[in-house]
């Protein structure tokens, strides 16, 4: 034992006590390092799932495009609203992926706000275009939905007003 010095008090690299506060890791710490890395890796997979169903959306899109140009069918507007309600679930998409990323990268919350605003207002913008009177059973029923798509969409730009006129400006 008089062979092993004993630490310096000024040596960085000596391990700390076992019993000293700074190291003394209650199971508590364990398990919420162990959880918190649990949700790191399912928000990591979120990611990638809504990647690969942009992906697979994309080249759906350009099948259905490449399918409708010989039978002339995309020069039906139904048709081409089809399009755009695909085009606009893919963007969608895309958004909530920026969501996940923003969550990974544990960014600022009012960028992550701004975010789930934007997928809202394409969200509601599709329902908009997407909307036909005929898919309802009554007149008020479709009356009904109008009014609830404005009261949302209108809901939705206040929030972004608000949220781009108060505080300072995001840097992305």
């Amino acid at each position: 034992m008089a062979d092993t010095p004993a630490p310096d008090a000024d040596d960085a690299s000596a391990p700390d006590p076992p019993d000293s506060p700074a190291t003394a890791r209650t199971s508590g710490d364990r398990v919420f390092d162990a959880t918190n890395r649990f949700i790191h890796g399912v928000e990591v997979a979120a990611a990638a799932l809504f990647a690969l169903l942009f992906g697979i959306g994309v080249v759906d899109l350009a099948l259905q495009i490449a399918e409708s140009v010989p039978t002339g069918a995309i020069t039906d507007p139904n048709t081409v609203i089809g399009f755009i309600e695909t085009g606009l679930l893919l963007l969608i998409i895309v958004e909530v992926y920026e969501t996940v990323v923003a969550y990974i990268e544990q960014s600022d919350t009012r960028r992550i706000v701004r975010l789930v605003i934007y997928t809202g207002v394409i969200a509601m913008v599709r329902k908009v275009i997407i909307y036909r009177t005929t898919e309802y059973e009554s007149p008020e029923g479709a009356l009904f939905a109008a009014v609830s798509y404005t009261i949302i969409i209108l809901g939705l730009v206040a929030l972004l007003y608000v949220e781009r006129s108060v505080g300072t400006p995001l840097s992305n």
